[in-house]
């Protein structure tokens, strides 16, 4: 797994192989930045109201994906044009018990512009990535009870979570 040659400095990927968070962080390391926030997301071992999660599987409409992955990346840097290297990533498949399923990584001089934006990040993708999760757990398996309306990527400017 290696970033796409189009912008050296964006990464993004859809993928059903292992994301490798180590080798995510190295990629964001420049002699010009300070900072570097990882967020992963890994398959933890419950949902709200179910116990003994032990898969989640992972679908999208993968035409659409890096696409809109491109556009929160270009809004982030709008937005914090000091930022230098992002990557997001998401696995598609099924995933056990540990194992990152998202990864979004930011490098920047400095660290309020590199926790702002990965926070922008992880959380503009939740919201407007059409991938969807199926949880087996003690007793069954579904989609996720936390669905949502796919929307389009915000201005980070005028997006609601900057005021928390």
């Amino acid at each position: 797994m290696v970033p796409s040659s189009q912008n050296p400095n964006t990464w993004v990927s859809l993928t059903s192989d292992e994301l490798q968070v180590g080798a995510i962080y190295d990629w964001c390391l420049r002699d010009d930045c300070g900072a570097i926030v990882v967020f992963s997301g890994t398959v933890r071992d419950h949902a709200e109201h179910r116990t003994g999660v032990s898969l989640l599987e992972y679908e999208a409409y993968e035409e659409q994906v890096e696409p809109r992955l491109r556009l929160i990346v270009d809004e982030m840097r709008a937005c914090w044009p000091d930022v230098r290297r992002v990557a997001l990533l998401h696995r598609v498949g099924g995933l056990s018990l540990k194992e990152s399923s998202v990864v979004v990584a930011v490098s920047s001089p400095h660290r309020p512009e590199a926790f702002e934006a990965a926070r922008f990040g992880i959380d503009t993708l939740k919201a407007t990535i059409p991938i969807w999760k199926r949880e087996v757990w003690d007793g069954g398996d579904d989609w996720g009870l936390a669905s949502q309306e796919i929307s389009d990527v915000p201005s980070a400017l005028n997006n609601h979570w900057r005021d928390k």
